[in-house]
C-alpha cells in the first residue's frame, strides 16, 4: 500500500466550492484539521438550508447566493465538489491550487483504495466489492459518489482497514496524488458532455484513475470496451480483464451459465444463478468485483457469499410490479444512452420504454436498432424530449407527454400482458426532480396506484 502525505492545513485559508453532501463532510474535515474554512454556494440560502444550518456551526464562514471573486483569491487552497465546473471563472482567475475532495482524502489516507469509475456500473459495483471485502472478513469503508464522501472516512479512520469508493469525471479530473490500489474501469460511453468539452476530455478523465498506479497495483478493465482497452496501452498497474464475448489471459469471462476466472493461482468458477439482481450489465459488474476483492486477496467463498446475497440498488432495473400480466420497472438511475443499452438488452421485449429528462449532449442514436428490435412503444417527456422524438420516432411508435404521470399512464395504455414498462430516462433528472432517486420515487408511487 502506498500511504498518502499528509499536508499541514492548520491555520491555512481553505475555500470549499459547494454546499452538498460533499462540500459539508469536506468543510467537517478541514476544521478537524484546524483549517480557516470558508463555504461558498451559488444557490440561495433557502434552498441550503438544511446544509447551512449544519455547517455554520462548526464555525466556518458561509457566502451563499453567488460566488465571489475576492473570495477565491483570498484563499491558499480551494476544493471543488463533483457538482461544481473546474473551469468557474473566479476558481482558475488567481493561481491557488484547485482540487477535488477525493484528492484532498489522498493526502491522509492510510488505507488501500479500490476506486470504480466508468459511464454506468459505478455504484453497483463498489456496493458489491464491499459486500465481498465485509464477508471476507475485512472492514470496508464504502463511499464517494456513491453517497458518503471518501474524506469521511478520515473522520474515524480507525474503524477502516481498506477503502472502497465510487469516483466520478468531476472527481477525477482534479487529481493529483490520489492513488488507487486497485482501479477499476467499467465502461465508456457518452456522458456528461454538457460538463466536459469533448469525448474524448470525458474519457481521459475517466483514464485519470490509473494515472498513479505502479506495478504492484492492480487495473481491472473491460475487454469488451474498445475505448477501455484502448487505455490499457499506458498500464503501469497489472491487468485483470473481463469479458462478455470469451476467455481472457488473465481475469474474468462468461461461459454458459458460469463466470470463469483464471488468476495467477488457478481459475474458479461462480454460478451465474448466485446472481439475484437481473440485467447483462451486472454480469459485467459481478465479473469487475469478483476481480477487484481477488486483488484484495478475498477467498472465493466470501465472494460466492456476497454474490448470493447481494439484493441490487433501487433505482438500477428494479422491479416495482406487476399489474394485468405487466412488469413495471425502475431504472431511473440510466441517466445516459450506455445505460438505456444495457437496460433494454436485458429483456428480450417487447417493451414500453420511458425516456426523458434533461438533456446531457449526447446523441440517441445508437439506441435505433435495440428500440426497433425491442420495443413496442416509447413515451418521451422532460426536457430532452423532442431530442429524443426526432432521434427514435422513425423506429418505434413514439408518444410525447407533457407531464411525468402522463407518461406513465401512456406507457400503462400501450402496453399489454407479457410486456415490460421500462422506465429508463437516458437522461438527467434536474428538469423535474432534484435527482434520480426522487424521479424513481414518484415512478413506483404511480406504478402502485395503477
Amino acid at each position: 500500500m502506498r500511504a498518502g502525505r499528509a499536508m499541514e492545513l492548520k491555520g491555512r485559508r481553505v475555500l470549499v466550492v459547494g454546499l452538498a453532501r460533499t462540500g459539508l463532510a469536506t468543510a467537517r474535515f478541514l476544521v478537524e484539521q484546524g483549517a480557516q474554512v470558508t463555504v461558498t454556494e451559488s444557490k440561495p440560502r433557502e434552498a441550503v438550508a438544511e446544509a447551512a444550518a449544519a455547517v455554520e456551526p462548526l464555525g466556518v464562514s458561509l457566502e451563499v447566493g453567488g460566488h465571489r471573486e475576492a473570495t477565491f483569491a483570498a484563499a491558499e487552497l480551494i476544493v471543488m465538489s463533483p457538482g461544481v465546473p473546474l473551469d468557474l471563472p473566479p476558481a482558475r482567475a488567481n493561481g491557488v491550487q484547485v482540487v477535488s475532495e477525493i484528492e484532498l482524502a489522498a493526502w491522509f489516507l492510510r488505507l488501500p483504495v479500490v476506486a470504480v469509475t466508468g459511464t454506468n456500473g459505478k455504484s453497483t459495483t463498489t456496493t458489491l466489492i464491499g459486500e465481498m471485502l465485509r464477508a471476507g472478513g475485512r472492514r470496508a469503508f464504502v463511499g464517494g459518489n456513491l453517497g458518503t464522501p471518501l474524506v469521511t472516512a478520515l473522520l474515524d479512520a480507525a474503524c477502516w482497514e481498506i477503502a472502497v469508493a465510487e469516483v466520478s469525471s468531476f472527481q477525477l479530473e482534479a487529481i493529483e496524488r490520489f492513488h488507487a490500489h486497485v482501479a477499476v474501469l467499467l465502461n465508456v460511453t457518452e456522458d456528461h458532455l454538457d460538463r466536459h468539452e469533448s469525448f474524448k476530455a470525458y474519457a481521459q478523465a475517466k483514464q485519470a484513475v490509473f494515472r498513479n498506479q505502479g506495478p504492484e497495483d492492480w487495473a481491472v478493465l473491460n475487454a469488451d470496451d474498445p475505448v477501455v482497452e484502448e487505455m490499457a496501452g499506458a498500464l503501469r498497474a497489472r491487468p485483470l480483464r473481463f469479458s462478455r464475448r470469451g476467455p481472457v489471459a488473465r481475469g474474468a469471462w462468461l461461459e454458459g451459465a458460469t463466470i470463469r476466472v483464471r488468476l495467477d493461482r488457478g481459475e474458479e468458477a461462480y454460478p451465474t444463478g448466485l446472481l439475484r439482481v437481473p440485467g447483462v450489465h451486472n454480469l459485467e459488474n459481478a465479473m469487475a468485483a469478483i476481480l477487484a476483492a481477488r486483488a484484495c486477496g478475498v477467498q472465493p467463498s466470501a465472494i460466492a457469499q456476497a454474490l448470493a446475497e447481494f439484493p441490487g440498488l433501487p433505482h438500477r432495473l428494479e422491479f416495482v410490479r406487476e399489474v394485468g400480466g405487466v412488469r413495471y420497472y425502475n431504472d431511473s438511475k440510466g441517466t445516459n444512452v450506455g445505460a438505456v443499452v444495457k437496460s433494454v438488452s436485458s429483456f428480450p421485449g417487447p417493451l414500453v420504454l420511458i425516456m426523458g429528462g434533461l438533456d446531457k449532449g449526447g446523441s440517441y442514436a445508437p439506441l435505433q436498432d435495440l428500440v426497433r428490435e425491442r420495443a413496442r412503444a416509447l413515451v418521451v417527456l422532460g426536457q430532452a424530449r423532442e431530442r429524443i422524438r426526432q432521434a427514435l420516432a422513425d423506429v418505434v411508435p413514439t408518444t410525447v407527454a407533457d407531464s411525468f404521470e402522463e407518461g406513465v399512464r401512456q406507457a400503462a395504455a400501450a402496453a399489454r400482458p407479457g410486456d415490460v414498462v421500462l422506465l429508463s430516462p437516458g437522461c438527467a433528472s434536474f428538469d423535474m426532480f432534484r435527482n434520480y432517486e426522487e424521479r424513481g420515487a414518484r415512478f413506483r408511487a404511480l406504478v402502485q396506484a395503477l
